[in-house]
């Protein structure tokens, strides 16, 4: 079982507004994200919410994902990790944890990745792009009571750091799984990238 843990807990304070509620495609920034969790080989999505958590947990509705709330949020990120891995059944052999401000990834990406790290035959799975880490990161269960009990000033990158013969680098195309939204210059970013993809997509077949 391949679960996801979607990290949505944060104040945004330096967006100005709620980032994961602007719109992006027709949707909002945290439902595309979700969507396209659910579009891919995963088996179950867990959103971990923290701050104005009846608005995000409003905005997913209806979608079969289960909500983690982290009374901790302000914590860091590596609470929200925490928050998510406890809510897990003990069947989910394999965890992805995704960023709620990054709106970039793809269905394809998640399921290319997953692919990839059942082939490689290592526990930890990060894509890489121009020589850099970036995000969703995959690994096993196995590392869950780690990550519980250690890495409090490093966060998951700790993780890797510490089983660095663990690691697969997935080379990847595309800059956005090294993008996160944090002020509005990156918001502008990510819209601009969309109308991009979605400009150089072929036209359908005539009918």
């Amino acid at each position: 079982m391949i679960c996801a843990i979607v990290l949505a807990a944060g104040r945004s304070s330096r967006m100005g507004v709620q980032k994961l509620l602007l719109p992006f495609g027709g949707k909002t920034v945290i439902s595309h994200i979700v969507d396209q969790l659910l579009g891919s080989t995963i088996d179950k999505v867990f959103v971990v919410t923290g701050h104005q958590p009846q608005r995000i947990s409003g905005e997913l509705s209806g979608r079969p994902i289960s909500i983690v709330s982290n009374a901790d949020y302000d914590s860091g990120m590596l609470s929200s990790v925490r928050c998510g891995l406890h809510a897990l059944p003990k069947r989910c052999k394999t965890v992805l944890v995704a960023i709620g401000d990054q709106p970039s990834i793809t269905t394809e990406l998640i399921d290319r990745m997953i692919q990839s790290f059942t082939v490689s035959g290592k526990r930890i799975l990060v894509p890489f792009h121009d020589g850099k880490r970036g995000h969703p990161i995959l690994f096993s269960e196995l590392y869950r009571q780690e990550i519980l009990t250690h890495y409090d000033d490093v966060g998951l990158r700790g993780l890797l750091h510490a089983h660095p013969d663990e690691v697969f680098e997935l080379t990847v195309s595309n800059s956005s799984v090294l993008s996160d939204m944090d002020v509005p210059q990156d918001y502008q970013r990510e819209l601009a990238a969309m109308e991009d993809n979605a400009a150089n997509q072929p036209d359908p077949p005539a009918e």
